[in-house]
């Protein structure tokens, strides 16, 4: 194929043949379709490996936030489990703190404490001067060991104060059932214990008791709490009230017009027992007063002012 190029003055023709231009258009074609592919497959490779770094970043970042959660979890679970032992411990601690304060109260009525010096149903006064605040605040770690050694003092002092209860209860029960005090609440002591005159005979005579002479009917009262052992009419002691007072202590009163108590009978001190008069070998109303140790009488005298020690 040929072409004609005519200028424009129309002076000149130029002929071109194109057979002959074919093959060097048809490389410039591929030279060019060659290179827009590589640049189109260069662009498409970059675009997939830029895609798979940001996958592989993505499942990173899912892979970490996966293990951030197990270890919060974790925490959560820590946290609980911390909380719970606490809990245990202070519900302890709170029962051992009601065991003391029962306690403290019945250790200050037996020990007869003026009211108001111990008080158990308001807080402790404390004070102290205005000190600058130098302590760091405490770990979980040291908590637990402050409240651990806190539940080991109060239990600690729970045994030492149980001691001291079971000791003021036997020191108490020893001074309720030792004979103390007069065994009436009216009258006069007319004869003392020991050697004197016998007041039927005139002969000389051993007395095992003392004597209070009062009205007929007057209130005789056990001077400690015990049980009787005897009640009833006995030679020489007309009507008579025994009562054993445990510990070796035993009680007589006789003369008496009538018995209030009966064998077996736990009576208390100061309880009233009989009414005075002037049965068996009484010369008028009065009470015939014995104490017995082990079976053996000893002067009442020291027991009704109180000087006894006992035994």
């Amino acid at each position: 194929m040929q072409i004609l190029v005519v200028r424009r003055d129309l002076k000149g023709v130029r002929q071109f043949n194109l057979a002959a231009a074919i093959p060097v258009l048809c490389f410039l074609t591929l030279c060019v379709t060659l290179a827009a592919g590589g640049f189109v497959a260069g662009q498409a490779n970059s675009e997939r490996a830029a895609t798979g770094a940001d996958l592989a970043e993505v499942r990173a970042l899912r892979e970490q936030l996966a293990a951030d959660r197990e270890h919060i979890a974790k925490l959560e679970q820590e946290t609980e489990d911390t909380l719970d032992a606490l809990a245990i411990r202070l519900g302890r601690m709170n029962a051992h703190v009601i065991r003391l304060d029962a306690l403290g109260q019945r250790l200050t009525e037996m020990a007869e404490l003026e009211d108001g010096e111990f008080d158990f149903d308001s807080t402790p006064a404390i004070g102290g001067p205005l000190e600058p605040e130098t302590l760091e605040s405490g770990s979980v770690a040291d908590i637990n060991q402050s409240l651990g050694d806190l539940s080991d003092q109060l239990a600690d002092r729970e045994q030492q104060l149980g001691v001291l209860e079971s000791m003021l209860m036997s020191r108490n029960l020893t001074q309720r059932t030792v004979p103390e005090g007069r065994p009436v609440n009216s009258g006069w002591l007319s004869s003392y214990y020991g050697k004197r005159t016998d007041p039927f005979t005139g002969k000389p005579a051993w007395h095992k008791g003392v004597d209070f002479a009062g009205k007929e009917g007057d209130d005789i009262v056990a001077v400690a709490a015990g049980v009787v052992t005897y009640s009833g009419d006995r030679f020489g002691y007309g009507n008579m009230v025994e009562i054993d007072h445990g510990k070796g202590y035993v009680t007589r009163y006789a003369h008496n017009s009538e018995n209030a108590v009966a064998v077996g009978d736990e009576v208390g001190r100061g309880q009233i027992i009989a009414s005075m008069g002037r049965s068996g070998r009484a010369t008028g109303p009065n009470l015939h007063f014995e104490v017995l140790y082990r079976g053996k009488p000893v002067d009442p005298v020291k027991f009704i002012r109180g000087k006894a020690s006992p035994k």
